[in-house]
């Protein structure tokens, strides 16, 4: 998935000037999602707007998109004019813990593929370890701060991670008043350990609906779960 431009069913993401890529992590939350009936959503750490531009798909929202790279946020911005629903998508540049003290509306549904891996090590371009160690300008404190306060009470969160993280995450969210509600563990091939994990969080304690997708066979072809899960998305599928 690393070519510069990348063609989707209803819409199309250029990807030249953004560090970080389309990828199945931000395809498999989009896709995920239930974005039906909400009226205002933020995707936080937008980069291309993929995720924005699969939420306007799945729903008649309003969506602003945030990302602290200046260039991400030029790059959405052009793929929002260029899609079907460009009245409905506001790209922002900056900081979300800035964006979160001083913007007073609040949204019904949040949404972040926080492209960092916590612990990996730095790659050589500037702008990709910024996006891949967000742990660094976005901690998991600020992001639950940020998200506590921009969250609607009856709203929902939803976040991909990888599946270490992902537990470190939940314990810190449901300490600081985020509970789980849907969790989803991702497998990316028959018979391999869970790798990602889908979560969606709420202010409302309840107990959480948990399963599990495999993405790939043993044979190395999507499995039937993947295919009908993206086929809005993805041609061919």
């Amino acid at each position: 998935m690393s070519q510069s431009v990348f063609h989707f069913r209803h819409f199309t993401i250029h990807q030249d000037k953004c560090a970080m890529k389309v990828g199945t992590d931000g395809v498999l939350l989009g896709a995920w999602i239930h974005a039906a009936g909400s009226n205002r959503i933020l995707d936080i750490g937008t980069g291309t707007g993929l995720i924005a531009l699969m939420m306007a798909q799945k729903s008649n929202a309003q969506i602003d998109a945030i990302d602290i790279d200046q260039d991400a946020a030029l790059q959405a911005s052009e793929n929002f004019k260029e899609s079907p629903w460009p009245s409905r998508l506001n790209a922002i540049s900056g900081s979300v813990q800035g964006f979160a003290m001083n913007h007073s509306e609040k949204y019904d549904l949040i949404v972040s593929n926080p492209p960092y891996f916590m612990g990996a090590y730095p790659t050589p371009s500037e702008a990709r370890s910024i996006a891949r160690h967000m742990d660094e300008h976005l901690s998991i404190e600020e992001l639950v701060e940020a998200v506590n306060l921009l969250l609607t009470e009856n709203g929902r969160f939803c976040i991909i991670l990888p599946y270490i993280e992902g537990s470190r995450f939940k314990s810190y969210a449901s300490e600081h008043g985020l509970y789980p509600t849907r969790i989803t563990r991702v497998i990316t091939k028959t018979g391999k350990t869970e790798k990602r994990v889908l979560m969606e969080f709420s202010k409302s304690i309840i107990t959480p609906l948990e399963d599990e997708i495999i993405l790939q066979d043993e044979q190395g072809n999507y499995t039937e779960q993947y295919r009908k899960l993206t086929t809005d998305f993805y041609p061919g599928m």
